[in-house]
């Protein structure tokens, strides 16, 4: 969900104003993909390199997490729709992990769509922590180092039990993955858009689904009469 500081900036404001009018988008965006069937959402909050931004941005991020949190919630039961977050938890302040595990509880009973909030996270950091386990489950002699498959390897992932992405959006006219979800991916149909996520709703969703149903997806193969 990138651009917008430079949407804020266009406008004449700071970047956490892009932020607070990228809410509305949010909620359009996840509306929108229950209305059309979409079963799962990932939406890319907060990475772990972020960490790295102004602290006044990154004090406001958490704040504005906290109060959408708080603000959206009743909507969310009332549309069936299911909150995950993925990511890092451990290093997260104490009252941001204690409102998403709120937020995760109050929701848990969603059945229409869930939405996977990638809050604190990082491919890189998923994948070795991934690795991590693994070697200490085999170490522990729970199965050999033989049984450490590919599925093996998602099993220990943020995502498990959620599918791996059909398709990518990003928005802000990067052309670039961004330690988003590598492993998950791998097959994935990508999506760029020069639009700035405070402008992205559904029409633009619905753009980008529409471009992702014109394609054709072999995952490796080609067709029996080529």
């Amino acid at each position: 969900m990138d651009g917008n500081g430079r949407w804020a900036k266009n406008q004449g404001h700071d970047r956490l104003f892009g932020h607070k009018n990228g809410v509305e988008s949010v909620r359009s965006t996840i509306n929108r993909c229950a209305s059309v069937g979409v079963e799962f959402l990932t939406l890319y909050v907060f990475s772990a390199e972020n960490w790295g931004r102004p602290q006044d941005e990154v004090d406001g991020l958490m704040t504005l997490l906290c109060q959408s949190v708080s603000n959206e919630v009743d909507e969310l039961v009332a549309n069936g729709i299911r909150m995950r977050i993925i990511g890092d938890r451990e290093s997260m302040p104490a009252d941001v992990v204690s409102a998403l595990e709120w937020l995760e509880t109050r929701t848990a009973g969603g059945k229409n769509l869930t939405v996977m909030m990638a809050i604190n996270y990082g491919s890189h950091n998923e994948i070795t922590r991934a690795a991590r386990l693994i070697a200490e489950e085999v170490a522990e002699g729970r199965y050999g180092v033989e049984e450490v498959t590919c599925e093996k390897i998602a099993e220990h992932l943020y995502t498990v039990g959620c599918p791996d992405p059909d398709l990518v959006i990003r928005t802000g006219g990067e052309c670039r993955l961004s330690n988003f979800l590598l492993w998950q991916a791998a097959y994935a149909e990508l999506y760029f858009t020069d639009t700035f996520w405070p402008d992205f709703g559904a029409e633009q969703l619905d753009e980008a689904i529409a471009e992702y149903s014109r394609r054709e997806r072999r995952f490796g193969k080609i067709e029996v009469n080529n």
